[in-house]
């Protein structure tokens, strides 16, 4: 049987020659890595909810799973999801909460999470919390998903999908309350450019309130810091049917 948690590594934000290239990040307090089961790939076992467990890595709960082959693996906690409820994930079967069926199975109106885009590479949409999509119809091989953002996509219907809701549905009206427990969590301050010194940013300098002093905003690092900044890109939109953005 494979680890369940792992101690997460510390990196600050900096890469592997040790430069900062992601700033406001560092000092969080030490944490393991739960290794969550995407792939739900133990078709046919029944397994049974043995425990609920906060997970500091992300905003929803996990459950550990007891499957009657012994092995113990963590999944996301659903809402509805009870402490000895059976589980399976299969081919076919009634869609109960936390069990896990590709998308060809499941009803029209079903409310599902963890979501694979390829099939047998794991879900990788709706996983955080009190995030779900819906099935909205069928097209050939592929089903339409509406999902939390409001987009409305085509996704493969050989992939498999975790029945129910997410929980933990109000950790977005969390109140942080103070600095030290940013702190915590690894993220440091955030410091406007204009309130720095000169060698510190470009926007810096000036006596009193002033503003930036130049034609474009940069960045700590000089670059333009407004307008198109990144390379153009092949982006395929054929699988979407409706945006998020009206």
């Amino acid at each position: 049987m494979s680890k369940l948690k792992i101690i997460k590594k510390k990196h600050s934000g900096r890469d592997a020659s040790g430069s900062v290239t992601v700033r406001h990040q560092g000092g969080e307090h030490k944490r393991f890595l739960r290794i969550i089961d995407f792939k739900r790939d133990k078709i046919g076992i029944t397994g049974k909810v043995v425990a609920f467990e906060y997970d500091p890595n992300r905003t929803c709960d996990v459950a550990l799973i007891q499957y009657a082959d012994g092995e113990k693996r963590y999944i996301l906690k659903p809402e509805g999801l009870n402490l000895g409820d059976a589980i399976v994930s299969a081919k076919e079967g009634e869609p109960e909460v936390g069990s896990s069926f590709p998308l060809e199975v499941l009803p029209i109106g079903t409310v599902i999470h963890n979501i694979e885009l390829h099939p047998g590479r794991g879900g990788v949409l709706a996983r955080s919390a009190g995030t779900a999509a819906v099935i909205q119809a069928r097209e050939g091989n592929f089903v339409h998903l509406k999902l939390p953002s409001g987009e409305v996509r085509k996704v493969l219907s050989l992939g498999f999908a975790t029945v129910g809701q997410l929980g933990n549905i109000d950790w977005k009206n969390e109140v942080v309350g103070k600095a030290g427990r940013s702190r915590h969590r690894g993220i440091r301050p955030t410091v406007r450019g204009v309130a720095q010194n000169p060698r510190s940013h470009p926007h810096g300098g000036g006596e009193g309130r002033s503003g930036i002093g130049m034609s474009t905003p940069k960045t700590y690092a000089g670059r333009p810091a407004v307008g198109k900044t990144r390379k153009k890109h092949k982006y395929s939109n054929k699988y979407i049917l409706q945006r998020r953005k009206k």
